[in-house]
């Protein structure tokens, strides 16, 4: 199913997509500011991030609702969200430690702090999750990313269901800002950056 959103257009992403969805992520997040804390260096960071976000991106098309945008006119994958309906138990990406240690090499015990600070703050009420909303760097500041907000959020007000999310970075905050989330928390990695937890109750 498509949602044509002016020039753009939004859909459900099928499994085949996996790799295209991979490379737009790692493209848009590998010199975000957790990864640089993660990774301080720019070659291993370029090279390790497909790896790692494949992890999650794998994991979304699993037991997630993952949307993407594409041009009108030419189809080119331009922005994915991926979003985990956490109204219900689901499973751990498999094998999630074992891959984790392969993928992120020096990096495994910052990944650890990073997933046991993002797991120590996350909310139990049932809510959709956001894990990644991504957009091609030559795309941001077109709207792509609230597009994508808006698609899931009016399914989310419909059935009356929160969101949350981590914003990464202050001008993502600000965008969450704008779609209704507020600051839950934040969270602050060791000699990191800091991260804000931010929720969305259901607007009528």
């Amino acid at each position: 199913m498509t949602y044509a959103i002016q020039e753009l257009v939004i859909r459900h992403v099928s499994p085949f997509d996996t790799e295209e969805i991979t490379d737009l992520v790692a493209e848009a997040m590998w010199d975000g500011p957790v990864a640089r804390w993660l990774h301080p260096d720019a070659e291993t960071r370029r090279r390790l991030s497909p790896r790692y976000f494949e992890i999650f991106v794998e994991y979304a098309l699993q037991y997630g609702e993952v949307y993407s945008t594409a041009d009108a006119d030419d189809g080119r994958m331009c922005g994915v969200a991926l979003w985990f309906p956490l109204t219900s138990m689901i499973p751990p990406p498999a094998d999630y430690e074992r891959r984790l240690k392969e993928v992120t090499e020096t990096a495994f015990d910052r990944v650890q702090t990073l997933d046991a600070a993002l797991e120590e703050q996350h909310p139990l009420e049932p809510h959709h999750y956001l894990a990644f909303l991504a957009v091609r760097p030559e795309r941001q500041g077109e709207g792509i990313g609230s597009a994508l907000l808006d698609r899931h959020h009016a399914r989310m007000d419909r059935a009356r269901i929160p969101a949350y999310l981590e914003a990464n970075d202050p001008r993502n905050r600000d965008l969450y800002l704008r779609h209704g989330y507020q600051v839950r928390s934040v969270i602050q990695l060791p000699d990191g950056p800091p991260l804000w937890g931010m929720w969305r109750a259901p607007m009528v």
